[in-house]
């Protein structure tokens, strides 16, 4: 396929107002009215301080790059005066009120030099990280942006990659992890096969705490029921992100959890798989539930579906301007077949998850089928931080630094991505049908749905 432009509108900044959220302005407000009172006793920086070389402590170096972070990677334009009038701000809610003489980073600096004298190391520590923290996570989207310690990195890591080190997935069925495949089969077989028998008699709570067993046992299984899967588990922790099952002689169900780092390579495995065991016409593309994950994966995953390499594949909002991604590979030969797509989606799809349902929406790949889609639309990135304030911790910081575009060219923070076919309809299935004309996907979509 060719190279296909598209004249993207530049969006009004007006129109980039995130719905759910609430303006820095908010934050203002609040530190405003809440120092008032103390704003009258505010230290002042001494004028000679113009003369004198300024040394900085450490903890002053660590505001100080947190600041720098912030200027030059935040999605939206800031400037010093508005960005060091939110430290300021920040201070006096702190119970430091300093002013600052100049408005920039420099300003910001002098000003943490003033309110941490006469502190021990660790209540600078204390000052410093909240300080740094009420900014970030001060900054629109609330709440997104972040100081990050070690352990939330790990975390940030973890969850990127599908790893739980909170379950045992081994314990979720039964079993030991010495256990040999066949049995774990049978564990798995038999587990399920009485939470169905108890279903059936179960009513309210009760039958939704067993569907929930059933999905716990499916998800254990996933991962330690294939040997090579649960080689990789038992190595890694890594759970599958991705799994195919027909649900009808010619429709391919293809659910992924997650958007990880290894979602392109167990794509690619599971699609050649099925591909060695007989081919199908339909494929549903199973995205509800989907939390996101790896933005960086995309440009590959994207690119079986649309064409490539090297082909357009969506945009990434920054500072006022746009950056077009394009796909790394092209086409994947086992994927050809699939003629008709059908991508669901529902309120829990977001980040990530919610770029591949509107680019795949934008190329009429395939029909999105369910509900809005969260509205999560921030690319975060994590920046290591070259001052460090505690040998015993690693700080970073953790930075909305790009907006992702819907299939409209309108931000997908606030506002999701729109399904082709809301489920809520009630005609739902008959817009389906005229789709493709086909009982057999329109069977199947509704059996995965309920």
């Amino acid at each position: 396929m060719g190279e296909i432009s598209v004249d993207l509108p530049s969006i009004n900044r007006s129109k980039l107002k995130f719905l759910p959220f609430v303006a820095l302005a908010g934050l203002i407000l609040a530190i405003s009215y809440d120092a008032g009172s103390n704003f009258s006793h505010a230290k002042s920086l001494p004028d000679t301080a113009k003369s004198i070389v300024f040394r900085k402590s450490v903890h002053v170096r660590f505001v100080g790059e947190v600041y720098e972070v912030i200027k030059n990677n935040y999605w939206d334009k800031i400037e010093d005066e508005q960005l060091s009038t939110y430290f300021s701000l920040g201070s006096q809610q702190l119970g430091y009120p300093v002013i600052i003489k100049t408005k920039d980073k420099e300003g910001v600096e002098k000003m943490v030099d003033e309110a941490t004298k006469g502190m021990d190391d660790q209540k600078k520590k204390e000052y410093v990280t909240q300080l740094s923290d009420m900014i970030l996570a001060s900054l629109q989207p609330n709440g997104r942006s972040r100081l990050y310690t070690s352990k939330l990195e790990a975390q940030l890591r973890d969850t990127v990659q599908n790893i739980d080190k909170g379950t045992d997935l081994y314990k979720t069925l039964g079993i030991t992890k010495e256990a040999p495949q066949q049995e774990i089969k049978q564990v798995f077989e038999s587990k399920v096969d009485e939470l169905k028998n108890e279903e059936k008699i179960a009513t309210g709570e009760a039958k939704e705490q067993i569907k929930q067993q059933i999905a716990e046992a499916n998800r254990a299984y996933s991962a330690v029921g294939d040997t090579q899967k649960r080689q990789i588990y038992d190595q890694t922790g890594k759970e599958p992100t991705v799994g195919t099952r027909f649900i009808r002689p010619e429709v391919l169900y293809v659910p992924i959890k997650r958007i990880s780092p290894q979602t392109f390579e167990e794509f690619q495995k599971e699609i050649t798989q099925v591909d060695k065991n007989g081919r199908g016409t339909a494929l549903i593309l199973d995205l509800r539930g989907n939390i996101g994950g790896s933005i960086d994966l995309l440009p590959y995953f994207l690119g079986p579906f649309i064409g490539g390499p090297n082909q357009y594949a969506y945009d990434l909002y920054h500072k006022g301007e746009y950056s077009p991604l394009r796909t790394v590979v092209g086409w994947l030969p086992a994927l050809v077949p699939y003629k008709n797509v059908v991508i669901l989606s529902d309120e829990k799809t977001q980040s990530s998850a919610e770029v591949i349902t509107a680019t795949l929406k934008k190329f009429n790949v395939g029909i999105v089928v369910g509900t809005k889609t969260k509205g999560w639309g921030t690319v975060e990135r994590v920046f290591d931080l070259k001052t460090q304030i505690d040998p015993s911790e690693k700080y970073s910081v953790f930075l909305v630094h790009s907006i992702t575009l819907r299939d409209d060219g309108q931000p997908i923070e606030g506002r999701g991505v729109d399904p082709t076919i809301d489920i809520n309809d009630l005609k739902w299935r008959q817009q389906l049908l005229a789709y493709f004309r086909r009982n057999d996907l329109v069977e199947a979509v509704n059996e995965v749905l309920n």
